[in-house]
């Protein structure tokens, strides 16, 4: 007998969650056997075995069927079934819980900002010196055997709108993505601060140049009506007959879509509104497609989700900028879209109904794109389906499918998810997905208002995302796997090129969210931060800590006139996945004082609350513990068995032979000490400790992996890869880009690892 996702009780008894559900929504049961037959003779029945409250089944004589519960909890069902002379049961684990709060937390939209962080200052500066001028520069060359496609392909879809002769469409359907998030990283990278750097400067004076050059450039790509999407522009009429159509589902419209409309805001917030040709283009490509796709229209989807959380990301803007409910029908759209899917498979998320999808499934970027525009959704409308299945999803994946490192996607499927604790240290994780986890992450954050989500995204940024670039921001990798890597300038594939700078420096956006009972600290990094209105009163946030390295924090906070509202300050938990267990458990706050005086803290949803009228100048101080972790995984993930891995604060180390001779022994039971390097790698915390032979042992942080390994740097990683260009071929294409490539060298043994034996 088999039902969607597994019986309920693993080995050694632990209770375990198969799936979710909301009190007032509804979980779908699709159970199974070859054997059972619709006939008089067989018996089904669904039971309730045990939970603290009333199951209510739509029919419990059918295996496939709806239920909904009656109070929040733990329960087992059960489907049992005998026909033709055989029996069988299955379990199935269900966890109740009550509805998230009626209203949602409130985005601060990253404006200009200052950082004043050793760490995060020397990312921000390689990513904005180096990186986002790198990625203009190969977005604008024209040379490119692989990984073309940039700016163009706009320029030849405005010759061919004006009715000029032009080129073809050059690189993948959806090479539009980068440019539209180098835009976007663009804008962010000039709401920076530059405090003077000269460096900062004159590349933030070039970035306003590139935009000044491209705006007019992309918005003459856009056709009359608002669509815009230049591999439909630029394609054989006879091949790519119409927009939107079925045989036309991997042609990324969508995607890139959405990719445009993010930008816009970035745009929009970046001139104070001053300057509103991408607003503006973005409302009318936005208006296009709710007046073509939708009830009593079209009934369509995009083979990979983006355009779902754009839109209700620019539903949400529009609302905040004009009012009257003018971006409503964005996030409608985005529903719409979401509820399309169906009828499909598992690589795109279209094999059910959104809100019956309870497992990680598929392609990692696709799923969690899509995870994070569903959580959206449920936040916004108040879905209790769609939250069900939000909550099922999100603990399948943290639970059971997620990598220590805050990273997705093991590879056993194309570029995708495997089965349940398949997380070999080879994995793929790559770096969009980890884009993406962050700002599933975040939704549910502001969904839920609980800090846990704070806690993985932050895990997310540190680890799996923050070393996607080197340190001086000139190369980048695809994967971010456990063991070893390869770096770049580019890929055949560059579609994680601009998703990184774009979303790691929004930093605002992350640090801090609002609610009506006032304001939420969600990361620590040394910065100044206008987080806009709380409790009716523009306040200004500055934050001095040298976290992660050591967990002082000092918060001051400066309203514009005196108010009252409640300080909640994210108190860290470094156990949020069931999957990883690390001694000793480091938790709780160490202190925290108000203006110098010692204050006690009451912690609710992880965070610790503090509500009074502020004024200006009115300082935080908390200080989080810190110690270095053994972590251990759950057995069940074979590649991990009888190994360990070392996490300081929200950082997890690796070993490399960079700093010894070999990395294949077995680590010490002595005691592993941070010691801090300034000549290290930027300036890190390492960890020190032995090996078993008694040798000593050097642990640098993940984010810094793999950046002295001598490799040469290649090109393009693999060489060229054979793609078929043509309009349908994106899958295809997207298949060429993920398979493995050659090692630049051959090297003996593994160079870098997270997981030691022990």
């Amino acid at each position: 007998m088999e039902q969607r996702t597994g019986s309920g009780l693993p080995p050694g008894g632990r209770r375990r969650v198969d799936w979710s559900v909301v009190v007032g929504g509804t979980t779908y049961l699709a159970g199974k056997a070859d054997w059972l037959q619709k006939g008089a003779s067989d018996l089904v029945r669904w039971t309730k075995v045990s939970g603290p409250g009333e199951v209510r089944f739509a029919n419990p004589a059918a295996p496939v069927t709806r239920a909904t519960v009656s109070t929040p909890g733990d329960y087992v069902l059960r489907l049992a079934a005998a026909g033709r002379g055989q029996v069988a049961q299955s379990d199935v684990a269900l966890r109740a819980e009550a509805p998230p709060p009626a209203k949602r937390l409130d985005v601060v939209y990253t404006t200009r900002y200052a950082i004043d962080s050793t760490l995060w200052n020397a990312r921000a500066k390689s990513l904005i010196v180096n990186w986002i001028p790198h990625c203009v520069d190969y977005c604008e060359r024209t040379d490119l055997k692989a990984g073309q496609g940039g700016i163009d392909n706009f320029i030849e879809a405005g010759k061919a709108l004006r009715g000029e002769p032009h080129e073809g469409h050059k690189g993948y359907v959806f090479s539009n993505a980068w440019v539209h998030q180098t835009v976007e990283a663009m804008c962010i990278a000039l709401m920076v601060d530059p405090r003077g750097d000269r460096e900062v400067i004159a590349a933030q004076d070039g970035m306003r140049k590139t935009l000044d050059r491209w705006i007019p450039i992309i918005l003459a790509a856009q056709e009359p009506d608002g669509y815009l999407h230049t591999a439909y522009t630029l394609a054989d009429r006879q091949a790519w007959k119409a927009r939107w159509s079925p045989e036309h589902r991997a042609d990324h419209e969508g995607y890139v879509a959405g990719y445009f409309i993010e930008s816009a805001i970035k745009h929009y917030t970046l001139t104070g509104g001053r300057d509103r040709r991408l607003y503006d283009g973005a409302k009318k490509l936005a208006d296009c497609w709710v007046a073509n796709i939708g009830p009593g229209r079209k009934a369509w989807f995009d083979g990979h989700q983006e355009l779902e959380q754009a839109l209700v990301r620019f539903g949400r803007f529009v609302n905040d900028v004009e009012g009257g409910g003018r971006g409503d029908a964005y996030v409608a759209l985005a529903k719409f879209l979401l509820d399309s899917r169906e009828g499909g498979s598992e690589y795109d998320q279209s094999h059910l109904p959104p809100e019956q999808q309870y497992e990680a499934v598929g392609h990692a970027v696709r799923a969690v794109y899509f995870y994070s525009g569903m959580a959206d959704v449920a936040a916004e409308t108040g879905d209790h389906d769609y939250q069900s299945a939000v909550l099922s999803l999100w603990d399948n994946m943290v639970n059971r499918k997620y990598y220590v490192t805050g990273g997705v996607g093991s590879g056993d499927t194309a570029e995708g998810f495997g089965v349940d604790y398949a997380l070999r240290n080879d994995a793929y994780c790559e770096s969009c997905s980890s884009c993406g986890l962050i700002f599933f992450q975040y939704k549910m954050n502001l969904a839920y208002h609980d800090a846990k989500y704070a806690d993985l995204y932050e895990e997310t940024m540190y680890n799996a995302l923050l070393g996607a670039t080197d340190l001086d921001g000139k190369t980048f990798t695809y994967t971010n796997p456990l063991v070893d890597t390869d770096r770049a300038k580019w890929h055949v594939c560059p579609c994680c090129v601009g998703n990184i700078p774009r979303t790691l420096l929004m930093l605002p956006t992350w640090t801090y969210v609002k609610g009506d009972d006032g304001l939420y600290v969600n990361l620590f990094v040394g910065s100044t931060i206008d987080v806009g209105k709380v409790a009716g009163v523009d306040v200004t946030m500055t934050q001095l800590t040298n976290y992660p390295w050591d967990g002082r924090v000092a918060i001051t906070v400066n309203p514009e006139r005196p108010a009252r509202f409640a300080l909640r300050v994210r108190v860290p938990n470094r156990s949020t996945s069931a999957l990883y267990t690390a001694t000793p458990a480091v938790q709780g706050l160490r202190s925290l004082s108000v203006n110098g005086k010692r204050t006690p803290a009451t912690i609710e949803r992880g965070y610790a609350v503090i509500e009074r009228e502020w004024r200006a100048g009115d300082r935080i101080e908390i200080d989080l513990p810190m110690a270095v972790q053994r972590i251990t995984a759950d057995e069940r993930i074979a590649a991990n068995r009888g190994k360990v891995a070392l996490r300081y604060g929200p950082l997890v180390y690796n070993v490399e032979r960079a700093d010894q001779p070999t990395i294949d022994l077995a680590l010490g039971a002595a005691p592993v000490t941070p010691q801090w390097r300034a000549d290290l790698l930027g300036g890190v915390n390492i960890l020190r400790g032995t090996w078993a032979d008694g040798s000593p042992m050097t642990a640098v942080p993940y984010f810094a992996w793999m950046n002295r390994t001598g490799d040469p740097i290649r090109e393009l990683p693999g060489g060229e890869v054979a793609v078929d260009y043509a309009p349908g071929a994106a899958v295809k294409a997207e298949a060429a880009a993920a398979a493995p490539k050659p090692a630049a060298r051959r090297r003996t043994g593994p160079q870098s690892i997270v997981w030691l034996t022990a």
